[in-house]
C-alpha cells in the first residue's frame, strides 16, 4: 500500500467504501422488504386484517373462502412506510458513509500531511541539515526531491552571499584603519588649522569610524554561525558588565540603569554579551534625558525571557517589524547624530535566531518601548 501512489490509495479505499456501503444498504432494505412481506403473510393466515382506505380494519377467516372463489385484498399504507423507512435508511447509511469517508481520506492523505510538517521545519538556520524525505508515494517523491535541491541551492546562495560580505568587510579593514591613522597623525601635527579645516577633519574621523564600525559589524554577522555555542551563561553578571561599559554613556545622558532577575542558559558567551549589550545600548543612545532603561531577565523550564525597557519617545507601530533588518532606521537624522551602521538590532536578530530564538517589539508608546528575547535554555546538537 506504502508504494502505491495517491491516486490509486484514494480510488481504491473509495471503492471499497462504497462497495460496503452498497452491501450495506442492500442488507437493509431486503431485511426491510422481507419484514413487510412477513407481516402481510400473517395477516392472511387465520383471523388476517385488511386495511381499508377510510383507515378501518376488518377480519375475515380464510377456512370460509372456496377453493375457486376469488379474493381480493386491498392493502393500504404499507408501501408508504416501506419507502419512508427506506429513506430513513438510506439517510442513516448516507451519514455514516460521510463520517467513514472523512476518516478513510485522511489516511490517505497522511503523507501529504507528513509534507506539509516537514516543509514547516525548514528555517533560515537550518537549510544545510533539512532535508524532505523523499521515500514517499510517486506524487511527493519528484516533489520532494525538486524542494531538497531548491534548500540546497538557497543554503549555497547565502552561503555564497555571507562569504562575499565577510570577504568585502575584510578586505576594506586595511584601507579604513590606514585612513584614521592618517586623520589622526595629521590632527596631531597640525593643531592650528583653520575653523572650517578642523571642521572638515571633524568630520571625516567620524564617517571614518562609522564606516569601521560597519565593517567590524559585517564581519560579525558574516562568522556568526562559525561560533560555537555550548558555553554555560549566567546573565546577572553579563548585564552587570555591560552596564560597566555604558556607565560612561548613561551618565552623559542621565540615564539610570537598572537590572532585575537572573537565567543560565546554554550558548555563545561572546554573541549573547553582543546582543544584550546592542539593546541596552539603543535603549540608552534614543532615551528621553533623564530616564531610565531596565534589563529584566525571567527564567522559565526550558526558555529565559530577557527584557530591555526604556522611557523613550516609542517606536510607531508601522516601523515594529523593520527595525530588525538590516541599515533600516526609524529616524535618520537622529541616527546620524547618535552614530551607527544601522546593524546593531539586524546583529541582534541573527544572535537570537542563531540561538533558536526570537526577539520582537512586546509594547511601544510614548512612554516608552520593551523589546523581548526569548531564547532557549539548552542549544540543539546541530552546527
Amino acid at each position: 500500500m506504502k508504494r502505491l501512489s495517491l491516486q490509486w490509495r484514494i480510488t481504491l479505499m473509495s471503492v471499497l467504501l462504497i462497495g460496503i456501503t452498497c452491501v450495506v444498504m442492500n442488507l437493509l432494505l431486503c431485511s426491510s422488504g422481507v419484514y413487510y412481506m412477513d407481516t402481510i403473510a400473517d395477516s392472511l393466515q387465520g383471523g388476517g386484517t385488511v386495511i381499508l382506505n377510510d383507515g378501518g380494519a376488518a377480519s375475515f377467516d380464510p377456512q370460509l373462502i372456496a377453493p375457486n372463489e376469488e379474493l381480493t385484498i386491498v392493502v393500504d399504507g404499507v408501501q408508504g412506510r416501506f419507502r419512508t423507512t427506506n429513506w430513513y435508511i438510506t439517510a442513516a447509511v448516507t451519514l455514516l458513509s460521510g463520517i467513514l469517508a472523512y476518516f478513510v481520506s485522511g489516511r490517505a492523505l497522511k503523507p501529504l500531511r507528513s509534507f506539509v510538517s516537514q516543509v514547516e521545519q525548514v528555517q533560515l538556520n537550518n537549510l544545510a541539515d533539512m532535508r524532505i524525505d523523499e521515500d514517499a508515494i510517486s506524487e511527493f517523491r519528484q516533489l520532494s526531491r525538486s524542494f531538497n535541491q531548491m534548500l540546497e541551492r538557497l543554503n549555497n546562495a547565502f552561503a555564497a552571499q555571507r562569504q562575499f560580505t565577510g570577504n568585502a568587510a575584510h578586505e576594506l579593514r586595511t584601507p579604513l584603519a590606514l585612513m584614521q591613522a592618517r586623520l589622526e597623525l595629521f590632527s596631531a601635527e597640525h593643531p592650528d588649522v583653520r575653523p572650517e579645516t578642523a571642521e572638515f577633519l571633524t568630520l571625516l574621523r567620524e564617517q571614518t569610524e562609522r564606516l569601521t564600525q560597519m565593517t567590524r559589524t559585517l564581519l560579525e554577522m558574516s562568522n556568526l554561525r562559525q561560533v560555537a555555542r555550548n558555553e554555560q551563561i549566567q546573565l546577572a553578571p553579563m548585564i552587570e558588565e555591560i552596564f560597566t561599559d555604558l556607565a560612561p554613556l548613561a551618565e552623559k545622558n542621565g540615564i539610570t540603569l537598572e537590572a532585575e532577575g537572573d537565567g543560565i542558559m546554554t550558548g555563545s558567551d561572546a554573541l549573547i554579551y553582543r546582543l544584550i549589550f546592542n539593546l541596552t545600548e539603543n535603549a540608552v543612545k534614543y532615551n528621553r534625558p533623564g530616564g531610565s532603561v531596565r534589563v529584566s531577565v525571567t527564567q522559565e523550564l526550558e526558555k529565559l525571557l530577557l527584557r530591555v525597557s526604556d522611557t523613550g519617545c516609542g517606536i510607531p507601530e508601522v516601523y515594529q517589524r523593520s527595525i530588525f533588518q538590516p541599515f533600516f532606521r526609524v529616524d535618520k537624522s537622529r541616527s546620524r547624530e547618535y552614530g551607527g551602521a544601522g546593524l546593531g538590532l539586524s546583529l541582534v536578530w541573527e544572535i537570537a535566531d542563531l540561538h533558536g530564538g526570537s526577539v520582537w517589539v512586546e509594547k511601544s508608546s510614548e512612554k516608552g518601548t520593551t523589546i523581548a528575547v526569548g531564547l532557549p535554555t539548552q542549544q540543539s546538537t546541530k552546527p
